[in-house]
């Protein structure tokens, strides 16, 4: 076997496996195992949207625009902004390597394998944990559907259990000092599912049946096809962007102006505490690209098709994040549902029963997405022998990876009965975050290639003077930051921004010296910074996470590579 762990899988190899019927390890070679070809540019964009407008416009989109008011519409455009640079990056690779895999097939092109194997982990981790955030986001809104309809569930059976004994502690605290006020709705709520439970002893049932319900729907219906996911994703896109755009309209008239000033009432450190929730708004429209070998035209429409459905969605945020912020108050929307509670607060009660039906749609559109993306991930690490073959095998009738989709659905289905929103959000921009600075910076290491007709093409924009001059700009504009960091308290958990530091400044030296491409520079630097903003708790999970990968890499994958096999086979 090859001994290097960076060994390098050529794109022409990546693209001849594929067109020789590889799609299933354990049976290849068969017309019946390879993935069918039903997505268009029209199909591909309504994907990236029914995956970005979803958990995070529905949700999130609260606690960000709490913490940095009516500023958070800016933080919406730098985020777009970050997430463009990388969905360039991402075109490029797409159109170079048309296959399922994502950023993984295209990090063992340009990186290695080790590098491909991280890259690979950590997006099961995304969409694991990005499904467990919706699944849990879709069942809040649900819950309060039925309550429009007076349909009453037991709190124990939607409520998380770390939730419900966190909101007993306090409570019971509270109460102890005889500071009631402080006792919100979201803890009277969390409390009672403690308080009711049924169990024996200590323990006592509280699990989100409808997070585990709607996981197992989902999961069946991208079992049985691409045909099938495709014709309800489209359905469901057309219903909540109709309904979006009805709530921006809507909304507007019950602006009031003076509840936009002042304008960052946290300052720029209070929007940029958001980030975790704004990104996770956005995250998505990288998952279409997993669907490239069942796309028509791949080189030319999976591009356009994440491209479209990110400009799309900006403006529809950065609308709607000023229509929360001028409704009311942003001190008032640190809740779960921000949109529905803005219009029950003005007293358009109907309104917010349209919204909690849109946010059931929007929600479940989002996890059909991403429980589509995640066992293409699956099946391409098991093609090159770094997972096992079974979770490459493809459905003879269905043809989608079956195996890989019902663990997929076990994944994400059991650990969404027990965990709580904040945890998963954090854990989910982290990775995501990282498969961008990957990708942007594999983008660096491909050999230029001319403009090809009918395949999309990254200008190149040589940064030699640029990058110096915006690193100056940044280090004169945030200097105060920047000197900051070296006092105070608890250095250690400002290690993510010492870290941005040394990345920036080498990679500058580097674009000066070496006339990088523009684009995947600034896409680097901004996914890299963006980083840098989650806590520091979110960058110890993401290692551990890492390290558990490499474990089973060196134990398993790496014995196991075809790749590896082959290159022994060719000494």
């Amino acid at each position: 076997m090859s001994k290097s762990i960076f060994r390098k899988k050529s794109v022409a190899k990546i693209l001849h496996d594929v067109e020789c019927g590889f799609s299933d390890s354990e049976h290849p070679g068969s017309a019946s195992t390879q993935l069918k070809k039903e997505l268009n540019v029209k199909d591909l964009t309504l994907m990236g949207i029914a995956a970005v407008v979803g958990a995070g416009i529905f949700s999130t989109i609260g606690e960000a625009s709490f913490q940095g008011g009516p500023g958070v519409s800016i933080l919406f455009i730098i985020t777009a902004v970050t997430c463009g640079f990388s969905a360039l990056c991402y075109a490029e690779f797409a159109s170079r390597i048309p296959v399922a895999g994502s950023a993984y097939t295209y990090a063992y092109a340009s990186f290695g394998e080790l590098i491909a194997w991280i890259i690979g982990w950590d997006l099961l981790m995304e969409y694991a944990i990005g499904n467990i955030a919706v699944a849990i986001s879709w069942s809040t809104y649900f819950v309060n559907l039925l309550e429009g309809f007076h349909i009453h569930m037991p709190s124990y059976l939607y409520t998380d259990y770390l939730s419900a004994f966190r909101a007993h502690e306090e409570i019971a605290k509270l109460t102890a000092n005889h500071d009631l006020a402080s006792i919100t709705d979201t803890l009277k709520i969390n409390a009672s599912a403690w308080a009711t439970a049924p169990g024996f002893g200590s323990f006592k049932f509280i699990a989100n049946l409808p997070a585990l319900a709607i996981v197992l729907i989902i999961t069946y219906l991208v079992y049985i096809g691409i045909r099938e996911t495709k014709r309800a994703t489209n359905a469901m896109v057309y219903l909540k962007i109709a309904i979006v755009l009805a709530v921006i309209v809507i909304g507007f008239f019950y602006v009031t102006p003076a509840n936009w000033h002042p304008f960052m009432p946290n300052g720029f450190g209070g929007v940029m505490k958001g980030v975790s929730g704004v990104f996770f708004a956005y995250i998505g429209f990288d998952a279409i690209s997993t669907t490239a070998e069942e796309c028509e035209k791949p080189q030319r429409d999976l591009p356009r098709g994440m491209i479209y459905s990110l400009v799309i969605c900006t403006v529809l945020y950065v609308l709607i994040s000023l229509v929360l912020t001028g409704m009311v108050s942003y001190k008032d929307l640190q809740v779960g549902d921000p949109l529905a509670y803005v219009f029950a607060k003005v007293g358009l009660h109907n309104v917010s029963y349209v919204i909690s039906i849109s946010a059931v749609i929007a929600t479940a559109s989002v996890l059909l997405i991403f429980q589509l993306g995640q066992p293409r991930i699956w099946m391409s690490m098991s093609r090159d022998g770094l997972l096992p073959k079974v979770f490459s095998r493809i459905h003879p009738k269905y043809q989608t990876p079956s195996f890989s989709t019902i663990v997929t659905g076990f994944v994400v289905g059991v650990p969404a009965l027990f965990l709580n929103l904040t945890v998963v959000t954090d854990l989910t921009s982290i990775g995501t975050l990282f498969a961008f600075v990957l990708v942007c910076g594999g983008v660096l290491l491909l050999p230029r290639e001319e403009a090809v007709k009918g395949k999309f093409h990254l200008p190149y924009i040589n940064s030699q003077w640029i990058a110096p001059l915006v690193y100056i700009i940044c280090l004169v504009f945030f200097w105060k930051q920047f000197t900051g960091l070296f006092s105070g308290e608890n250095l250690h958990q400002k290690f993510p921004f010492f870290l941005f530091i040394l990345l920036s400044t080498s990679l500058t030296v580097l674009a000066f010296i070496k006339k990088l491409s523009l684009i995947p520079v600034l896409g680097l630097l901004s996914c890299f910074y963006l980083m840098a903003e989650l806590t520091y708790d979110s960058w110890i999970r993401f290692l551990v996470w890492l390290i558990a990968g490499l474990v089973i890499y060196f134990t398993y994958s790496y014995k196991n590579s075809v790749l590896g096999k082959e290159e022994t086979k060719a000494a």
